[in-house]
């Protein structure tokens, strides 16, 4: 790598980028050092498009491209060498993006180069934030692909600059202070660099990874759990390690990772970055032939069954009446986290699920009996009946995006492995039968989701169906057929024919392509004509992209050669086709069609031919349709934007383009005749559009016979019309065509889009297109004139463009036959016809050119001079039309012949071609909105004091004059100069005699937009962007994934004519500012600020778009728009003032003029007087711009900390030092010029601040933060002493700027005295807090965790740890703790010590006084009222002066001022300043020496304490909750010994009956608790209170005491492993997927048995029917509010052994309990938790066998009832991890339980019997059914109704009986609705419902009942495929259905 750059030019020079390079996109590919220069410099895939190739003119060759990449390359490092970030390098940065984006090859080495530097540029610190996120933009083009580089052979990145940088938003601040002025880069960007970086972090680096995040997980605030998990997710590499390193194999890691996932149970965040990383595991491991790779790929069985179990929790399904397997309770904790979770609409979770079970696949490990491929088979089946339409809801779009992302990524893997793209070890690939079997496990479920109800995952579905019928074409196509014919036939509902419309779009390509199934295509093409229709857009939209997709892949030619005139070659086909759609219909839904086997080669030709002669009559037909519709289309005038109507008219070009195309001759012309004769006959006004593009179409394909036929037609139409009907004889107003001008206005809009793209055609027809124009421009007026100079635009545009001749589907000289259907081409062996003009079309275009703009240039002369042909009388409009029509000709002819302009030569004006303009490099591609460029001026304040600025590189782009000598180039260069002329002389006399002519201004405006922007390609019209647009829509049905450009051939055609686009956009980028240029910009300048809004916002777009193209516009137009900005302000003239606020402030002149300080300090100025304008639009527009306001004022970047290395990489041969340090020296003396100005400004400001009204001052005070604060200087005195006096000013909304502008002065202060007063260390964030210490952990001695938290409790200490994670998972060797009586303070140098002094000057007794007596108002809006931090920060801030002793004000002074404020508390408002005050003191005066402190507790506590004891109401409690809040959290407890111990000590009183009080003591003990985390050392004594007091009779203090129990016992949970290595092997050993958490203490398990045997006595010693309360009910309530809290958290599974034998039974107790609702309630909440905590795998035995004891033998029905809620949920939740075994007794239980005494039961168990069922997989549901169907079967017939004695009640024997009966029904019944929706039902059920008709329907009372419901519920799910279903029943049988159900449903 340490080769120079110049050496690799060499190299590049000699290899052409085209050659084969080493395909090795994955590890195992060629070693670097093996490979010669040449080779390391090539891409690692060859180019699949030889984009050069095919232009139709020569192109630069290699060498100059490179030259060109060196240039750019030179000038980005003298930029970065000399400091020049921001305009230098950014704009360096997007040429190279330019560079890159024409599709030039970059050399790999050079690539390498580029990603370190620009991954280093990107985060290096000091950059601005705004110009990082460029840098961050290119480094992603440059990573973009994963070919371009191999991961550690290429390229390895440093995780740890990247870590730092994430450091600083999601660790908590290590130092213990608070920065507010810090410069943040966007955290979203970080997250998105790191998807692309972290394939190249280095796989060795792990250990180190894991050593660095591991200690910061911590669940005792469970936000450091959070946060290691998304750094694991972003940074962790997941290539392949090197082999022979067993510490870097997943086996070694992946159990620790399993073990911290079991550590945050029930977080649905956990479970997304879990499967995110572990799917792109799978994926980059299953290369690696060294890593293992078993069934569930490299993960083992235990592993891929808790995987599974978390997909299962995350598709939400809703189970029974279970409630989501989340805790919100849990990932709302996730806090700082947030910013490193993926982003869900990019990354769905659901795309990592399909990437991880497609990667674990592997078709040896198929085989085995339980793989991954099994885990998918039954993840389908358990939720398949949630995919059927008749079901939908919330999990619709998650399921159909899960089928869609299985069968892409499947898709793409078997695809890549195909062709060699991914080189997967032989006995992991893909084999057929995988890929059979993986197709049949999705059919079904696809088949359903395409008529799904939601359009979302009706679409998911149907990209699944082309993605398996590639896979799979004679599995998908017969099961597609047989739905698609019979809703095609409109034999069914209407939603399902535009299902099968669609499917028929996205299946096309197959069918076509697949032998047999092609011979159906021409039947459904005829079957889908009807679907065009004028009644239903949406379905004609559908049915026109099928023949689209069609239309792209076959020929329409009769191929068949046995056809005589009789026509009865089709009847082979008709016959056949009969034939099959029979036996679809015969065979229903389980249809098997193998046509490679049934049908011989050549009999499958001979239909296929026979079938080809149904295109004639499809095409007329076709046509016939099309017409119809667009006789009926309403009128789309009204209805802009997406309208059903436009969409139609936006796709017939797009189908009739490549069906003209794709037709025979013959049809050609016939299709020919028929459009001619529609054109020539009708007059469609609404059609108008759709039929130009139709006519564009025709004339594209053959563009000689068409126009031969069409303009003689349009021609003699366009005459009659105006000759004979008075058409466009006279003006009118409004925007309608009047009906007498649309027969003229339907020809001319056909005739402009016929002649447009049709090629040298159009010469043959030059004498009567000339005549035309002439005679139309004479005779006309009105509205039709636009479309007049359309067509003549249109006509330029046709005659001097390039762009390809050539829509065929097959090269040119081949010849059509079968093989042609569905051929693909190669894209490297493409012939292209293009079209480029001659120099006979070229003269054509400058005659008109010249005629045409002459004649119009000659109107306006004569329109604005005095003798005017028309009089402007004011009264009619005519002279305004006859303006507008000309200015409207010019700007259109600009436009068309703008490929004809130099932009060289346009720039220069008149003057002679400047050759030696080519040699100065390349620069400036198009500028974005935040152009960096000025205009290169001698002051050294603008922007651009740049002498190198020049426009872009040009590269041949077939521009037509080679020789600039040639009269027509200088003939058009100079019309061009005298149009401008002209626009301007317009401009001028429209100013002074017409200022209200709004029409004419709109259309001059609209011609000086095209006259700057339209030279060298119209840019105007945004061609590039509307054809890539078009483009992309035309692929995406032919994109496949994992294949490249697998396009039909007409749009690989049009790959190339887009390309050729992009290289003319390129070329016509910025360009130098002519004399021309200047004048009309200055009149565009004038107008931006006119009266009327309409001009305005004309204005104002046409200057947006010329300061873009002409390098220097904006400092030209900035002076003159500041001048009139300035003069409205004084004239107070509101339109004017908002004209320059808007073009000033909101386009992109904002940056500009903020940057260039000579104008900055007049348009802040001006900004500041306008805000206080007396107009609310003003206002508005002033308070939407003052953020970049705000930031002019930002400092200037003063110093970027590099790797030097990185920069030096791409450093050129040449001695550049003396041009860098010229280039630096400028830049620095540019820079302190600017401050310089800032400084003046904010003194200026500062003055206006102090002696104005408050409106000024609010805008003022805004911008003097960012102004004038500064890391040198801190700030100017006046400004300081503005800002303290304003804290406390009267008026509360400058009171609120005041007071955060003193935080952030404040904050400089210590930050600049904390980085040691040096810039440097404060950019590498190098912060020293003197009370630091570094104190060494103990780690290898057993007692050590034990001695660390007994210290907690012992005030005493040499040092205080803040820090919560030190040792809660792991150890380190040391960790950080704080002095604890620390005598030395920070150290402040002189400029600090300044600036405090000056404040504390300020800081009065009456500035206290004040500003305590402004917190205690009331706060105006109720959203205030609250305990505001931000308060009780500035107090602590100005507490820390009095503590210096540097304030008049003292200690004392603030002692009397507080009593003051609290008086006598009655009031809340007196208790909310108290709290921030005493929060300011604590955080002031507790951190120093032990003296101090005492003195300020002596103080605060004994107010405090009279508060907690006294003074709290439900009022203020919250005030002192955040106090406790402010002054705990994150801090060691002992800080703060006195509060804490007095919470400690607080005892329930039994004895008080104020339930508030004692509630709120432990609400702030719990605060304590919380707060305190794992650090809590006072449990025992207060558990044991609360246990004596279980039963405590106020349900507040119940409450309380429930969440604070749960707290405890959480807090003291903590793993404490001596280093990461012991944690590692721990989890090891213990097995795959780690040691099992949170198991309880044995003191813990005594615990709860002692509480649950309390509350079992307290339950016997209650009389049954108690209505009041008693110790069983409170207690019961305290303990189900404290297990409520436990398990809605991560602690949850600690609970598990107690689920079985204590809390199920006592819960079902509790629910019995009537006389109290609340208990009930709550009882039946907390028992619903329960089988939704995951038990670890294997330990749910205990909890099934207690449900299963429960449902047979509780004596209570509601509690076998109740017991059956969980039953179903337990069995779903844990459908992989449950044991056969339990499976089998579950379905005994519930079984069994059909046969209970009490109804009720019985119906339950009937549910969830058949709930069971449905969620089984097959291989279980199958033997489960078949058991259960016998068995009760067996049972019906076994137990016969006897018959009835007498009346009275009936014996014994008789009841047993029914129940016996009725429970067989109720289960036979139950396998019926286990399958709703299957169709046609499965073969043994319709047995079961005529056994149930026959035997048990008479039955009297529940049985018969029961019957009769199971029938009809059957019957109502099936109504839609009862015509299917029916055909499964014998006669028999469906007689004997009728006769139960009386009315005849069956029939």
């Amino acid at each position: 790598m340490s080769k120079s750059f110049a050496d690799f030019r060499l190299t590049h020079l000699s290899s052409d980028s085209h050659d084969q390079a080493s395909g090795a996109t994955t590890p195992g590919g060629v070693d670097w050092s093996n490979e010669d220069d040449s080779e390391r410099n090539k891409r690692h895939k060859p180019r699949t498009y030889p984009y050069f190739q095919y232009l139709p003119y020569p192109v630069e060759d290699e060498a100059r491209r490179l030259a060109a990449l060196d240039e750019i390359l030179k000038n980005l490092y003298i930029s970065i060498e000399a400091g020049d970030f921001a305009p230098g390098a950014v704009h360096w940065t997007r040429e190279l993006r330019a560079w890159l984006s024409l599709k030039f090859d970059l050399p790999r080495a050079t690539r390498v180069k580029l990603v370190k530097l620009y991954y280093e540029l990107s985060l290096a610190p000091g950059v601005d934030p705004n110009v990082s996120e460029r840098f961050a933009s290119l480094y992603s083009v440059l990573m973009k692909r994963k070919h371009y580089l191999r991961p550690g052979k290429d390229l390895i990145l440093d995780w740890r600059i990247m870590f730092k940088e994430l450091k600083a938003y999601v660790v908590p601040q290590e130092t213990g202070f608070i920065h507010t002025t810090t410069l943040k880069r966007n955290v979203r960007t970080l997250n998105k660099m790191c998807s692309f970086a972290q394939l190249y972090y280095d796989p060795e680096e792990l250990p180190a990874m894991f050593e660095e995040f591991m200690p910061y997980f911590s669940t005792s605030f469970v936000e450091g759990a959070f946060v290691v998990v998304g750094l694991f997710n972003l940074l962790l590499p997941t290539t392949p390690p090197p082999p022979n390193r067993p510490n870097l194999t997943p086996s070694y890691y992946l159990p620790t990772l399993f073990h911290l996932w079991h550590l945050v149970n029930r977080s649905k965040t956990f479970d997304i970055s879990f499967l995110d990383y572990f799917s792109r595991l799978s994926r980059d491991l299953l290369p690696a032939s060294h890593i293992g790779f078993g069934p569930h790929g490299i993960f083992t069985k235990d592993q891929s069954d808790l995987i599974f179990t978390a997909i299962l929790r995350l598709l939400e399904i809703p189970v029974g009446m279970s409630n989501s397997p989340y805790s919100h309770v849990v990932d709302s904790s996730a806090g700082l986290a947030h910013p490193l979770e993926r982003d869900q609409r990019k990354h769905p979770f659901i795309h990592s699920i399909g990437r991880w079970i497609v990667m674990s696949l592997s078709g040896k490990a198929a085989d085995h009996d339980d793989s991954t491929m099994h885990g998918l088979e039954g993840l389908i089946e358990a939720v398949e009946t949630f995919f059927h339409p008749s079901n939908s809801g919330n999990w619709s779009r998650t399921l159909s995006q899960l089928v869609f992302y299985l069968t892409d990524f499947f898709l793409m893997r078997w695809n890549k492995e195909q062709n060699g793209e991914m080189e997967v070890p032989e006995d992991r690939r893909l084999t057929p039968e995988l890929k059979r079997r993986f197709v049949l496990c999705l059919k079904e479920v696809t088949f359903m989701g395409i008529y799904s109800k939601s359009e979302n995952a009706m679409t998911f579905s149907l990209s699944a169906l082309q993605g398996l019928a590639n896979l799979e074409p004679e599995l998908i196509l017969p099961g597609a057929l047989q739905r698609i014919y019979p809703s095609m036939q409109g034999l069914v509902e209407v939603h399902r024919t535009t299902s099968s419309l669609r499917s028929l779009g996205v299946l096309a390509k197959v069918l076509v392509r697949t032998k047999g199934f092609r011979c159906h295509v021409t039947t459904l093409m005829g079957l889908a004509l009807p679907g065009i229709d004028a009644n239903d857009l949406d379905k004609t939209v559908n049915s026109l992209h099928f023949i689209q997709a069609l239309a792209y892949n076959i020929p329409f030619y009769g191929l068949d050669q046995t056809t005589n005139r009789e026509g009865s070659g089709s009847h082979v086909a008709l016959e056949w086709i009969s034939q099959e759609v029979d036996r679809l219909e015969r065979e229903g839904a389980e249809v098997a069609i193998d046509y490679s086997k049934e049908l011989t080669a050549d009999l499958e030709e001979e239909i296929l031919r026979s079938s080809t002669t149904a295109f004639g009559d499809f095409v007329i037909a076709f046509l016939g349709r099309v017409f119809t519709l667009l006789e009926n289309l309403p009128d789309t005038s009204r209805a802009r934007g997406q309208s059903p109507e436009e969409t139609v008219v936006n796709t017939l070009p797009g189908v009739f383009t490549p069906l003209l195309a794709a037709l025979s001759p013959e049809l050609y012309d016939i299709a020919l005749v028929k459009i001619v004769d529609f054109v020539e006959n009708h007059v469609e006004n609404a059609a108008r559009d759709a039929m130009s593009f139709i006519c564009n179409s025709l004339c594209k394909v053959n563009p000689k016979k068409a126009l031969k036929k069409l303009i003689p037609v349009l021609i003699s139409n366009i005459r009659t019309e105006i000759d004979e009907n008075g058409a466009a004889s006279t003006r009118h107003s409004g925007p309608e065509i009047l009906p007498r001008d649309r027969g003229l206005v339907w020809h001319l809009s056909i005739l402009c889009m016929s002649i447009v793209h049709a090629g040298k055609a159009v010469m043959n027809h030059r004498q009567e297109l000339l005549k035309l124009a002439e005679y139309l421009h004479r005779t006309c007026k009105g509205l039709p004139t636009v479309h007049i100079s359309n067509f003549i635009h249109h006509l330029l545009i046709n005659l001097t463009g390039i762009y390809p001749t050539d829509y065929s589907l097959t090269q040119p000289d081949e010849s059509v036959d079968i093989d042609t259907w569905g051929k693909e081409y190669d894209p490297k062996k493409l012939t292209i016809r293009w079209h480029v003009p001659t120099r006979e079309e070229i003269e054509f275009a400058v005659e008109l050119f010249q005629t045409r703009s002459e004649g119009a240039m000659s109107a306006i002369g004569s329109l604005t001079s005095d003798s005017s042909p028309i009089k402007r009388d004011g009264t009619g409009k005519d002279w305004s039309d006859e303006m507008t029509r000309n200015l409207t000709l010019l700007r259109l002819i600009v436009s068309g012949v703008s490929m004809l302009f130099d932009t060289e030569r346009v720039s220069s004006g008149n003057c002679i071609p400047d050759t030696s303009r080519d040699k100065q490099g390349d620069d400036a591609e198009m500028r974005d909105i935040d152009d960096e460029f000025a205009h290169p001026i001698k002051e050294e304040l603008g922007e651009a004091a740049d002498e190198e600025v020049q426009p872009t590189r040009k590269y041949p782009a077939g521009y037509h004059f080679q020789d600039k000598t040639d009269p027509l180039y200088i003939l058009i260069h100079d019309l061009r100069e005298k149009i401008g002329e002209t626009l301007h002389q317009a401009h001028s006399f429209l100013q002074s005699s017409q200022q209200d002519d709004v029409q004419c201004f709109n259309a001059l405006y609209t011609a000086y937009k095209s006259w700057f922007l339209d030279a060298g390609t119209e840019r105007s019209a945004q061609v590039l962007d509307r054809v890539t647009r078009v483009f992309a829509a035309d692929i995406h049905p032919f994109k496949v994934s994992g294949l490249r450009k697998k396009y039909p051939r007409p749009l690989l055609l049009r790959r190339a004519h887009v390309y050729h686009l992009q290289r003319m956009r390129h070329n016509a980028g910025p360009r130098p500012l002519s004399a021309m240029d200047a004048i009309l910009l200055a009149d565009l300048a004038e107008s931006c600020v006119s009266l009327y809004t309409d001009i305005r916002r004309h204005a104002q777009s046409a200057t947006d778009a010329a300061v873009r193209v002409i390098i220097g516009a904006r400092p030209l137009v900035i002076p003159s728009l500041l001048d009139a900005f300035e003069k409205a302000i004084v004239e107070n003239d509101y339109p004017r003032m908002k004209g320059a606020m808007y073009s000033l402030l909101y386009g992109s002149m904002s940056k500009t003029a903020g940057r260039d300080w000579r104008f900055a300090p007049r348009l802040i100025k001006a900004f500041i007087a306008a805000s206080t304008a007396d107009k609310p639009s003003v206002q508005k527009l002033a308070t939407g711009t003052t953020y970049a306001v705000m930031e002019f004022g930002k400092p200037v970047e003063k110093m970027v900390v590099l790797n030097e290395d990185n920069v030096r990489s791409i450093k050129p041969k040449e001695d550049l030092l003396a041009m860098i340090a010229k280039k630096r020296a400028r830049i620095l003396n540019k820079r302190k010029k600017i401050e310089g100005k800032k400084t003046q400004l904010t003194l200026e400001l500062v003055e206006l601040a102090e002696n104005s009204h408050w409106k000024t001052e609010s805008r003022t005070a805004t911008l003097l933060i960012n102004l004038g604060l500064r890391f040198e200087t801190i700030a100017p005195d006046s400004l300081i002493e503005l800002i303290t006096r304003g804290t406390i000013d009267p008026h509360p909304g400058l009171r609120g700027l005041y007071s955060g502008a003193m935080i952030a002065l404040f904050c400089l202060i210590e930050l600049r005295a904390t980085c040691g007063h040096d810039y440097k260390k404060f950019l590498l964030d190098i912060v020293e807090n003197p009370t630091k210490v570094v104190v060494p952990t103990r780690r290898d001695d057993p007692n050590w965790t034990e001695e660390f938290l007994a210290s907690f409790a012992n005030p005493i200490t040499p040092y205080y740890v803040d820090q919560d994670y030190h040792g809660w998972l792991v150890w380190e060797k040391e960790m950080i703790g704080f002095l604890a009586n620390a005598e030395e303070d920070i150290h402040y140098d002189e400029v600090e010590q300044k600036a405090r002094m000056q404040i504390a000057n300020c800081l009065t007794v009456e500035w206290f006084e004040k500003a305590f007596d402004f917190m205690k108002q009331e706060p105006r809006d109720t959203g205030a009222d609250r305990f505001r931090v931000a308060t009780a920060m500035l107090l602590q801030f100005t507490f820390n002066l009095v503590r210096d002793g540097l304030t008049p004000a003292t200690f004392e002074d603030l002692k009397r001022l507080t009593s003051e404020v609290y008086d006598d508390g009655s009031d809340k408002h007196q208790h909310r300043a108290t709290s921030e005050i005493l929060g300011g003191i604590v955080c002031a005066w507790r951190d120093g020496p032990a003296k101090r402190k005492d003195q300020m507790w002596e103080f605060v506590f004994p107010i405090m304490k009279k508060v907690f004891e006294d003074g709290l109401n439900p009022e203020n409690l919250n005030y002192w909750t955040s106090f406790l809040h402010l002054i705990l959290q994150g801090k060691d407890p002992r800080r703060s010994w006195p509060v804490v111990e007095y919470l400690v000590s607080l005892r329930l009183d039994m004895t008080s009956n104020a339930a508030f009080k004692e509630s709120s003591k432990i609400q702030l003990l719990h605060n304590c608790i919380l707060e305190t985390g794992w650090h809590f050392p006072f449990d025992k004594p207060i558990i044991d209170d609360f246990m004596k007091h279980l039963d405590h009779p106020y349900k507040g203090v119940r409450e309380a005491m429930g969440q604070t129990i749960a707290s405890i016992f959480r807090s003291k949970y903590h793993e404490s492993y001596k280093d990461v290595k012991a944690l590692m092997g721990d989890q090891q050993k213990a097995s795959s997927v780690g040691t099992i958490p949170y198991q309880p203490s044995p003191d813990f398990s005594a615990l709860i048995k002692d509480v649950f045997q309390r509350l079992e006595k307290w339950r016997h010693e209650r009389p049954p029917g108690q209505q009041s309360q008693s110790s069983y009910t409170a207690g019961s309530k305290t303990v189900l509010l404290w297990l409520d809290t436990s398990l809605t958290s991560y602690e949850c599974t600690t609970l598990l052994p107690f689920f079985p034998d204590l809390f199920m039974s006592e819960f079902l107790h509790m629910m019995d309990v009537k006389e109290d609702p609340e208990l009930m309630t709550l009882a039946y909440h907390v028992f619903r938790h329960l089988p939704n905590i995951p038990h670890p795998p294997g330990q749910d035995k205990d909890f099934v066998k207690s449900l299963i004891r429960i449902g047979k033998t509780a004596i209570s029905w509601h509690q076998r009832l109740r017991i059956q809620i969980n039953i179903q949920v337990i069995y779903f939740r844990r459908l992989f991890l449950i044991s056969q075994e339990q499976q089998q007794a579950l379905f005994n239980c519930v079984s069994e339980m059909l046969e209970d005494t009490q109804l009720e039961v019985r119906l339950g168990a009937a549910t969830s019997l058949s709930g069971m069922i449905r969620c089984s997989p097959v291989r279980i549901r199958d033997r489960i059914v078949e058991y259960l169907k016998e068995k009760f079967t067996r049972m019906l017939n076994e137990n016969r109704l006897p018959r009835k004695t007498g009346f009275g009640t009936p014996s014994p024997d008789y009841t047993r009986i029914t129940i016996v009966r009725h429970a067989a029904v109720l289960g036979l019944g139950a396998l019926v609705q286990a399958f709703p929706y299957q169709s046609p039902p499965p073969k043994w059920l319709p047995e079961v419902l005529a056994t149930l008709a026959v035997k048990a329907a008479s039955d009297p009372g529940m049985v018969g009942k029961s019957v009769k419901t199971a029938l009809s519920e059957f019957k109502k799910t099936r109504q839609d495929t009862w015509h299917v279903d029916m055909k499964a029943f014998t006669p028999d049988q469906l007689e004997d259905l009728e006769g139960v159900l009386w009315k005849s449903y069956f029939a």
